[in-house]
């Protein structure tokens, strides 16, 4: 017989990626009993040494208009504990980062290589125990708790227990999104697997496996194969995403191999890559990166136009940012683009109703299985997003517990304003959300300044730079004020027309300059000038407006070298990462 452990704890989390231990470590941190269950040997799920996947989040890689979004509380903590440490963005260390972050917590008890298989419910619908099985020390562990977590990925507790879920990609009709995917697209994202390279400074043979794919056979894509690419800018060796993408996960992953195998033999013996003589390959996956399965039903599924109308939901206790990234279901095997992203106006709410079972009573929800929809997980799937909702939830369950009510009572009894001011104190931004905490001894703060600087104009002492595109300043105003008189230094190489606006955003919080206040057309005569611009709109209420000017190719702008806080500048580019079009409109395949 094996030996057996029955543990006691005041809440169970399954599932020890990114979310798994940002809810550990803050309901720990709220005083609970935690015990952390993690079925592989280290911490981090797709952010950890076994997938490699870097921590992406609201900013969506600097190439959108939330750069300056960025999720706080303990996954804040811990990505600036990377930084510190691990500057060079090694894996390993990571992993020794949230390892360290984990066990420095006194009330976590962590279980690694412990795969949950089993979960007894009380009557009704509520579940006592979880039970999982660790094969590296042959043993049973049986947990009992009054709540539970699921941030498992896959949903293992909420499929054992019962809870209603779903699998696969909505009808446009069923919430009306315009980029519910049609028949032919697919269902599922895909699995990747990444591989790493190096050079060794002298020639190094290689022979492929048997199981080596042709990737000029299958692959419609083997031309973007190349020597210096690796690691993470392969996310696009992605597969399965028409199959079972739970229970056929090893034969996902085999095929992934076959594909690398494959292309590293292309790469080494096709003749095409002389630079990768002296290459070998340094790491190859094991496990792939999932990033669909099941998703779970709470009392409430966030759809694209949460998203990109960015609605208001006064229960919101998180927010995210990054694109709504649909993927193909061929993944590597497709002729379509490996992905199609759009990027809404600015970040988005996720209101506290997404993070509870609807038919499971005291099962919390965390990670990619929120209750979302396969559009809207599209954002909502990545790790730090993923993170910052499972902090929310640890603080709801150090909640239920004082007052001994169920998940869903913090919403139904009004006590999610009590929930967003513990989020706030700990740093925890909610986008669109007035917190008003008496308690918060921050707001009662009185700030003074030692002197004041009176902002009179940049001097302009850098270079002139080409209009090759177009260009804004960035300028914060009060309600009530007008920019006024802006004077500018240019030069035209022939007589031109120059377009400036002056626009704000839609939503005061947001930093897309949608809204045109002010337009003038400037006639320039060849050569250097400067420019007398007046505005007069009044301000309807506090934020950013944008001094645009226009691309346009004739045209030199006088840059400047001083720097100011809060006078930023931005650049209307197409960043090739993170957009395929250079605009946000559906290709005809999702329109």
């Amino acid at each position: 017989m094996f030996n057996t452990d029955v543990l006691q704890a005041d809440f169970v989390i399954v599932g020890g990626g990114i979310s798994g231990v940002c809810a550990a470590i803050t309901a720990a941190r709220q005083g609970l009993k935690v015990v952390l269950i993690q079925d592989r040997p280290v911490l981090g799920g797709n952010g950890s040494s076994e997938i490699r996947l870097w921590m992406l989040g609201a900013t969506s890689h600097m190439g959108n208009n939330n750069r300056w979004a960025r999720e706080g509380g303990v996954i804040d903590e811990i990505m600036v504990e990377n930084t510190f440490r691990n500057s060079e963005g090694n894996p390993i260390i990571f992993d020794s980062v949230m390892l360290d972050k984990v066990v420095s917590e006194p009330n976590i008890t962590l279980l690694l290589n412990t795969c949950v298989y089993e979960v007894k419910k009380s009557a009704g619908h509520k579940i006592e125990s979880v039970r999982g099985f660790c094969s590296q020390n042959s043993t049973m562990y049986e947990i009992t708790a009054p709540l539970f977590c699921d941030a498992s990925g896959d949903g293992v507790v909420g499929f054992l227990s019962g809870a209603p879920y779903r699998m696969g990609a909505e009808s446009r009709e069923e919430f009306g999104e315009k980029f519910a995917p049609a028949e032919d697209y697919g269902e599922l994202l895909g699995h990747s697997l990444y591989f790493y390279t190096k050079d060794t400074g002298k020639p190094v043979k290689y022979v492929a496996p048997s199981y080596a794919m042709d990737v000029t056979k299958t692959v419609p894509r083997f031309r973007s194969f190349n020597a210096k690419e690796h690691g993470c800018k392969l996310w696009w060796v992605e597969y399965g995403g028409d199959l079972d993408t739970v229970h056929d996960t090893e034969q996902i992953k085999w095929e992934l191999w076959k594909v690398i195998y494959g292309a590293w033999d292309y790469i080494k013996n096709s003749g095409k890559y002389p630079e990768a003589e002296t290459m070998t390959l340094e790491w190859v996956g094991c496990i792939p990166g999932k990033r669909e399965s099941r998703r779970f039903e709470g009392d409430y599924m966030l759809i694209q136009q949460d998203v990109i109308e960015q609605r208001h939901h006064e229960d919101a206790v998180s927010y995210g940012g990054w694109s709504i990234d649909l993927h193909p279901a061929a993944g590597v095997f497709g002729e379509e683009s490996a992905c199609n992203q759009w990027h809404a106006k600015g970040v988005y709410q996720i209101p506290y109703r997404c993070l509870y079972s609807r038919g499971i009573e005291n099962l919390f929800l965390a990670g990619r299985i929120i209750s979302v929809s396969h559009v809207a997980f599209g954002s909502t799937r990545v790790m730090a997003t993923s993170a910052h909702s499972a902090q929310a939830v640890a603080m709801a369950a150090a909640m239920c517990l004082k007052e001994n009510i169920s998940p869903r009572e913090v919403y139904s009894l009004g006590k999610v304003s009590e929930l967003q001011k513990k989020l706030s104190r700990m740093g925890q931004y909610i986008p669109d959300m007035i917190i008003r905490d008496e308690e918060n001894l921050v707001t009662k703060a009185t700030l003074t300044a030692s002197s004041e600087y009176h902002f009179k104009g940049f001097p302009a002492d850098g270079e002139m730079q080409v209009l090759d595109e177009s260009v804004a300043q960035m300028i914060p105003l009060q309600k009530g004020d007008v920019l006024g008189k802006v004077q500018v230094d240019l030069c035209a190489s022939e007589e031109t027309a120059l377009e400036v606006e002056l626009r704000i955003s839609s939503k005061a919080f947001n930093h897309t300059p949608d809204v045109v206040l002010e337009t003038k057309i400037l006639a320039l005569h060849q050569g250097k000038q400067q420019l007398e611009l007046v505005f007069g709109t009044v301000m309807p209420e506090e934020q950013y407006v944008f001094l645009v000017f226009k691309k346009n190719p004739l045209v030199q702008l006088q840059y400047t070298q001083e720097r100011i806080t809060g006078i930023l500048s931005v650049f209307n580019t197409v960043n090739e990462a993170v957009s395929n079009f250079g605009k946000q409109t559906p290709q005809k395949i999702l329109e």
